[in-house]
């Protein structure tokens, strides 16, 4: 039985520099995935020479068995628990080296013919899809084992949303305009991806060393059998699940055609370094005001608001014709202010759904939650990015070309467009009906803390269904409903 006061510091304010620490730790992981999303696509067609169709190809296929790649890193977290560095900031240690080399590996592709291009494409991007969950599924499950408070959690997904926002609007204002045809993008690539090895690492560090894990668990090593059984009864988790995929996959679409745009529709290519900088000042406008539009407004209901958002973006962006380069880049600004305000919100959500889980079985299941809910947004990734190829393949993308067709330039607006539009509309009627609200959750959480004053959680067993635990609990814990 834990004792009361075990369980307050989850409850408490969480330090400065642990919030900072925390956000650093997705600059880090940014540095490799934030990369491969903005440029590797141009780097297969424009560098490595690889049609768009099989680069298509490769995208989908590399990101579904990424996907899976969670799921395989959160059986693991699950079964892992040091005394001294706990259960996630092992990975995020050690781990960080090696993905981060491979992310150099990735975007230096040899010319050894199609096929040898291709193998080596395939091999190399599956190996850092690898290599990156088993440091990012430690990392996000990390919030939620530093508090239960839903303002804190809020600062933390800020944090991490500030961190990869910084690392994506570097990438914008000083590598994506240096992206033209004749440049040397291969020596460029190769340089920026052994510099980020370094810093890469030393943000790495910092997080393991001021985020620590607060939440107190009743088990340390989640058997196969009780991580499925939290997944089994979790209906909030799998709800978020599904919106998710759909909203990354019109996210992702757009991140991957998003510089085909601008330098081949609006033929503004400079003005990808402005959408980095607004990026820069959504996010942090966003991220100071986070903690109140939560209690406000509550999770739920910002998450559809920032559909909404990005919906209006991407309808504007399809419909406005090349010569108004003013009207289809405000879409594209729309758009991306969904985009930050809806990843500012996830995190807070997903966080949410491991005290669901716990709630219903006893067990807290963070890795094998938060292993489902990035496969969920891997799979959104990866059907994104491979519908963006297949847009620019459909539309007659040719690569290098000074000019594009007219409808080469429909290709590219469809996949900067209309699949974000249509993809938002989807993800928020399933958000509609998401029925862990935030007063619920707290219910949820002030019981679970009941129960272990009571010595009641130390008497389930881990095994238990849903069914035979809810015998045991009180019986005003009714279901969340709206």
């Amino acid at each position: 039985m834990s004792a009361p006061s075990a369980t307050q510091p989850a409850k408490g304010k969480l330090t400065k520099l642990s919030i900072v620490g925390y956000g650093a730790g997705d600059a880090a992981n940014n540095l490799a995935f934030t990369t491969a999303t903005m440029f590797l696509l141009v780097y297969y067609t424009d560098v490595a020479g690889i049609s768009a169709a099989a680069a298509g190809t490769l995208l989908l296929v590399v990101r579904v068995f990424d996907a899976f790649s969670d799921i395989f890193a959160g059986r693991i977290v699950d079964r892992v628990f040091n005394k001294r560095l706990g259960k996630f900031r092992p990975f995020i240690m050690f781990g960080s080296v090696p993905l981060l080399v491979l992310s150099c590996l990735t975007f230096s592709v040899p010319q050894i013919g199609e096929s040898g291009m291709l193998l080596y494409a395939y091999l190399t991007y599956a190996a850092l899809g690898l290599a990156y969950s088993l440091v990012n599924i430690p990392y996000g499950s990390l919030a939620g084992a530093m508090t239960q408070d839903a303002g804190e959690r809020a600062k933390l997904a800020s944090a991490r949303s500030v961190g990869a926002m910084i690392v994506g609007a570097g990438l914008g204002v000083f590598v994506a305009p240096l992206i033209v045809p004749g440049a040397d993008l291969q020596t460029m690539f190769t340089f920026l991806t052994l510099g980020f090895v370094v810093v890469g690492t030393a943000l790495y560090l910092f997080t393991a060393l001021t985020a620590k894990e607060r939440v107190v668990r009743d088990v340390h090593n989640v058997s196969m059998k009780q991580s499925f059984a939290t997944l089994k009864h979790n209906r909030p988790l799998l709800m978020l699940c599904l919106s998710s995929f759909v909203f990354l996959t019109g996210m992702l679409a757009l991140a991957t055609v998003q510089l085909y745009y601008l330098r081949d529709v609006l033929n503004a290519l400079p003005l990808y370094a402005v959408v980095s900088v607004a990026q820069i000042v959504m996010t942090f406008g966003l991220a100071a005001v986070m903690p109140k539009l939560v209690r406000t407004w509550g999770k739920r209901a910002g998450y559809i608001v920032g559909g909404l958002i990005m919906a209006a973006g991407g309808a504007i962006m399809f419909f406005t014709p090349s010569s108004l380069v003013w009207l289809g880049f405000s879409g594209l600004l729309l758009a991306q202010l969904g985009i930050v305000l809806v990843n500012m919100l996830v995190w807070t959500l997903e966080a949410d759904t491991v005290e669901y889980g716990e709630w219903k079985t006893g067990v807290r299941s963070e890795g094998i939650i938060y292993a489902l809910f990035s496969f969920t947004r891997k799979t959104g990734q990866a059907v994104g990015g491979a519908l963006a190829a297949f847009a620019l393949s459909w539309g007659g993308y040719a690569a290098g070309a000074a000019e594009q067709t007219a409808h080469a330039e429909l290709g590219i607006r469809a996949g900067a467009g209309l699949i974000p539009l249509v993809c938002s509309i989807v993800a928020i009627a399933i958000m509609i009906f998401y029925p862990l609200t935030d007063s619920r959750h707290r219910e949820i959480v002030a019981e679970i803390d009941a129960r272990r004053e009571r010595g009641e959680t130390a008497s389930i067993d881990p095994a238990l269904s849903t069914a035979a635990f809810q015998s045991q609990r009180p019986m005003s814990s009714t279901p969340p409903v709206d």
